[in-house]
């Protein structure tokens, strides 16, 4: 199948109200723009090195939005705020008030999601619950982001049940969250779900999927 056959069987799959990210890590610019051809504007990116290169090739496809997804060293967080519009992977009390120093000067808001570990995961970054919950009122600080929801992701090796509940959960601290009435942070989004997994996700309530293999086939590894 061709990526725009497999967008369009994705997308027939998918209920309009959930946006399709296309991770396009080791994925070349022609791809993306083949992608860009079938209707994908949300393109997603796990290093920032590897994704300023495909973002100058793609500077004439003005209406991309650029996700950051993977991990976020906080001494990339100002190339960060430069050239995504999104953050999904805002994983600490500590990066979330570094990007918000940053955008003040640059006159940007920054979309993010706030990574948290619903399951303990060594191999994951993110905040556990309480921690989270601790740190609401800081978070709340961070005039210049834009808070707009939760990003979760599986350990592996879990049972689909498993995986659905822990989707589940991370729905229901979103809507927990959404019920304190914070001034700077809205709990609209669940940015849930990968090529293996997202149709649980979407039924858990995933409001963003983040896509690659099953767009754009298996990378090189």
């Amino acid at each position: 199948m061709t990526i725009a056959e497999r967008i369009a069987k994705i997308r027939a799959s998918l209920p309009e109200s959930v946006r399709l990210v296309a991770v396009s890590k080791q994925v070349s610019a022609d791809a993306i723009r083949e992608a860009y051809a079938a209707g994908i504007r949300d393109f997603g990116e796990n290093r920032i090195q590897e994704a300023e290169g495909k973002q100058d090739q793609l500077a004439d496809l003005s209406d991309i939005n650029w996700h950051l997804i993977g991990h976020l060293q906080s001494n990339k967080a100002k190339r960060a705020v430069e050239r995504f519009s999104w953050i999904h992977s805002v994983d600490s009390l500590k990066i979330a008030q570094r990007l918000d120093r940053l955008a003040a000067p640059l006159s940007v808001k920054p979309q993010v999601c706030l990574q948290v570990k619903i399951f303990k995961d060594p191999n994951k970054y993110g905040w556990q619950i309480p921690k989270l919950l601790a740190d609401l009122p800081a978070l709340n600080q961070c005039e210049n982001l834009q808070i707009k929801g939760l990003m979760a992701i599986p350990p592996s090796g879990l049972a689909e049940s498993e995986t659905f509940a822990l989707f589940d959960r991370a729905r229901e601290l979103a809507e927990d969250i959404e019920q304190q009435h914070w001034s700077h942070i809205s709990m609209q989004e669940l940015s849930m779900g990968m090529s293996g997994d997202y149709h649980l996700a979407v039924k858990a309530g995933a409001t963003m999927v983040r896509l690659g293999t099953i767009l754009f086939g298996k990378r090189s590894p």
